[in-house]
Protein backbone atom coordinates (compact mmCIF):
# COMPACT_ATOMS: atom_id res chain seq x y z
CA UNK A 1 0.00 0.00 0.00
CA UNK A 2 1.15 3.63 -0.82
CA UNK A 3 0.82 6.11 0.94
CA UNK A 4 -1.07 9.41 -1.65
CA UNK A 5 -1.73 12.95 -1.02
CA UNK A 6 -4.39 14.06 -3.41
CA UNK A 7 -4.35 16.80 -5.54
CA UNK A 8 -7.67 17.27 -7.07
CA UNK A 9 -11.06 15.25 -6.15
CA UNK A 10 -11.42 11.81 -7.18
CA UNK A 11 -14.18 9.98 -7.22
CA UNK A 12 -14.93 7.09 -4.62
CA UNK A 13 -11.20 8.08 -3.34
CA UNK A 14 -11.51 12.00 -1.53
CA UNK A 15 -11.03 15.07 -2.44
CA UNK A 16 -8.17 17.72 -2.68
CA UNK A 17 -6.12 17.48 0.46
CA UNK A 18 -6.74 14.50 1.55
CA UNK A 19 -3.60 11.37 2.66
CA UNK A 20 -4.99 8.20 1.57
CA UNK A 21 -3.39 4.77 1.41
CA UNK A 22 -4.34 3.26 -2.28
CA UNK A 23 -2.61 -0.03 -3.89
CA UNK A 24 1.29 0.78 -5.40
CA UNK A 25 0.33 0.11 -8.62
CA UNK A 26 -2.69 2.51 -8.64
CA UNK A 27 -0.47 5.20 -7.12
CA UNK A 28 2.13 4.99 -9.41
CA UNK A 29 0.57 3.80 -12.73
CA UNK A 30 -2.27 6.57 -12.96
CA UNK A 31 -2.97 8.56 -9.93
CA UNK A 32 0.84 10.50 -9.83
CA UNK A 33 1.62 10.38 -13.62
CA UNK A 34 -2.07 11.93 -14.20
CA UNK A 35 -1.46 14.62 -11.73
CA UNK A 36 -4.20 13.98 -9.65
CA UNK A 37 -1.61 13.13 -7.03
CA UNK A 38 1.91 13.34 -5.22
CA UNK A 39 3.63 10.91 -3.35
CA UNK A 40 3.24 11.54 0.74
CA UNK A 41 6.23 12.78 2.29
CA UNK A 42 7.07 13.93 6.40
CA UNK A 43 7.27 17.43 4.76
CA UNK A 44 4.30 17.00 2.51
CA UNK A 45 1.76 17.99 5.42
CA UNK A 46 2.38 21.54 4.71
CA UNK A 47 1.05 21.23 0.89
CA UNK A 48 -1.66 19.00 2.42
CA UNK A 49 -2.80 21.90 4.91
CA UNK A 50 -2.45 24.37 1.78
CA UNK A 51 -4.64 22.33 -0.76
CA UNK A 52 -7.29 22.60 2.43
CA UNK A 53 -7.38 26.10 3.13
CA UNK A 54 -7.93 26.41 -1.07
CA UNK A 55 -10.18 24.05 -1.25
CA UNK A 56 -12.26 25.97 1.75
CA UNK A 57 -11.76 29.20 -0.01
CA UNK A 58 -13.89 27.94 -3.09
CA UNK A 59 -16.21 25.95 -1.12
CA UNK A 60 -19.59 27.65 -0.04
CA UNK A 61 -18.79 28.64 3.75
CA UNK A 62 -22.29 28.11 5.22
CA UNK A 63 -25.58 26.36 4.81
CA UNK A 64 -27.30 29.77 4.68
CA UNK A 65 -25.01 31.06 1.74
CA UNK A 66 -26.10 27.47 -0.39
CA UNK A 67 -29.81 27.64 0.23
CA UNK A 68 -29.63 31.60 -0.64
CA UNK A 69 -28.40 30.58 -3.71
CA UNK A 70 -30.30 27.82 -4.15
CA UNK A 71 -33.08 29.47 -4.00
CA UNK A 72 -31.78 32.04 -7.08
CA UNK A 73 -30.75 29.07 -9.72
CA UNK A 74 -34.07 27.19 -8.88
CA UNK A 75 -36.42 31.10 -9.40
CA UNK A 76 -35.01 31.53 -13.02
CA UNK A 77 -34.36 29.27 -15.98
CA UNK A 78 -30.71 29.24 -16.94
CA UNK A 79 -30.18 30.41 -20.57
CA UNK A 80 -27.72 28.38 -22.55
CA UNK A 81 -26.86 29.03 -26.29
CA UNK A 82 -25.53 26.47 -28.77
CA UNK A 83 -24.83 25.72 -32.36
CA UNK A 84 -28.04 23.58 -34.04
CA UNK A 85 -28.67 21.76 -36.90
CA UNK A 86 -32.54 20.86 -38.35
CA UNK A 87 -34.95 20.23 -36.18
CA UNK A 88 -32.86 21.90 -32.98
CA UNK A 89 -30.76 18.81 -32.65
CA UNK A 90 -26.83 20.01 -31.02
CA UNK A 91 -24.14 19.99 -32.66
CA UNK A 92 -22.45 18.22 -29.63
CA UNK A 93 -24.28 18.36 -26.05
CA UNK A 94 -23.92 20.45 -22.88
CA UNK A 95 -21.64 20.14 -20.74
CA UNK A 96 -21.53 21.20 -16.70
CA UNK A 97 -19.00 23.35 -17.87
CA UNK A 98 -21.67 25.63 -20.27
CA UNK A 99 -24.23 25.48 -17.10
CA UNK A 100 -21.49 26.70 -14.75
CA UNK A 101 -20.81 29.43 -17.75
CA UNK A 102 -23.98 29.87 -17.91
CA UNK A 103 -24.79 30.48 -14.49
CA UNK A 104 -22.15 33.03 -13.98
CA UNK A 105 -23.53 34.77 -17.38
CA UNK A 106 -26.69 35.51 -15.57
CA UNK A 107 -24.91 37.14 -12.94
CA UNK A 108 -26.42 34.62 -10.08
CA UNK A 109 -23.27 33.60 -8.78
CA UNK A 110 -20.44 30.92 -9.68
CA UNK A 111 -20.28 27.32 -9.48
CA UNK A 112 -18.35 24.24 -9.51
CA UNK A 113 -18.68 22.92 -12.91
CA UNK A 114 -17.08 19.45 -10.81
CA UNK A 115 -20.40 19.41 -9.16
CA UNK A 116 -23.21 19.89 -11.46
CA UNK A 117 -24.76 16.91 -12.76
CA UNK A 118 -26.57 16.80 -16.41
CA UNK A 119 -28.40 14.60 -18.41
CA UNK A 120 -27.95 14.04 -21.99
CA UNK A 121 -29.02 16.84 -23.85
CA UNK A 122 -29.76 16.46 -27.67
CA UNK A 123 -32.12 19.17 -28.35
CA UNK A 124 -32.98 22.52 -27.74
CA UNK A 125 -35.91 22.88 -25.09
CA UNK A 126 -36.09 23.00 -21.21
CA UNK A 127 -34.21 20.49 -19.47
CA UNK A 128 -33.16 19.40 -15.92
CA UNK A 129 -29.71 19.48 -14.12
CA UNK A 130 -28.85 19.03 -10.58
CA UNK A 131 -26.05 21.46 -8.79
CA UNK A 132 -24.81 20.37 -5.77
CA UNK A 133 -23.76 23.22 -3.70
CA UNK A 134 -23.64 21.99 0.18
CA UNK A 135 -23.64 18.76 1.94
CA UNK A 136 -27.58 18.17 2.04
CA UNK A 137 -28.25 21.11 -0.53
CA UNK A 138 -28.94 20.28 -4.04
CA UNK A 139 -30.54 22.42 -6.46
CA UNK A 140 -33.11 21.35 -9.41
CA UNK A 141 -32.58 23.88 -11.82
CA UNK A 142 -34.45 24.08 -15.65
CA UNK A 143 -32.13 24.60 -18.43
CA UNK A 144 -33.33 26.25 -21.23
CA UNK A 145 -31.12 25.29 -24.22
CA UNK A 146 -31.85 28.23 -26.72
CA UNK A 147 -30.62 28.19 -30.68
CA UNK A 148 -27.72 30.43 -31.53
CA UNK A 149 -28.27 32.50 -34.74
Amino acid sequence: MAKIILTNEVQGLGSAGDVVEVKNGYARNYLVPQGFAVNWTRGGQAQVDQLRKAREARAIASVEEAEALKQKLEAEKIRIYVKTGTGGRLFGSIRPANVADAVAEAGIGEVDKRKITVPSIKSTGDHKAVIHLHDGVDANVTLQVISAK
